[in-house]
């Protein structure tokens, strides 16, 4: 089985990495039937949408100290570009967060 979460590349070479009868799932593109059908392996694409319960649960475990999210940078928003082209990559451990710029103090 190929988790692929890179797309493109990465992609392409894993329909010629999995045996017979296995599989690939995509984070991040659209399978190639054809590549799928002519290797004899299975796939799909797994796609996830913005879910407010989850989101909250997830708060919890944060604020719980149960997980910890890793940021490894905190860029301002004017610096958008530069943080998608880092995020691009794939050499950047943890998350890129955009902070808007903070309110001025009265």
């Amino acid at each position: 089985m190929v988790l692929d979460s890179v797309g493109k590349d990465t992609l392409a070479r894993s329909y010629g990495v999995v045996k017979k009868g296995g599989f690939i799932a995509t984070l991040v593109a659209r399978l190639d039937q054809a590549e799928l059908d002519k290797h004899g392996i299975h796939g799909a694409s797994i796609a996830v949408r913005p879910n407010a319960s989850e989101l909250a649960e997830i708060t919890k475990l944060i604020e719980a100290k149960k997980i910890k999210p890793f940021v490894s940078q905190v860029l301002p928003l004017t610096e958008a570009v530069n943080a998608q082209q880092q995020a691009a990559t794939h050499h950047t451990r943890g998350k890129i967060v955009l902070k808007i710029a903070d309110e001025p103090k009265s």
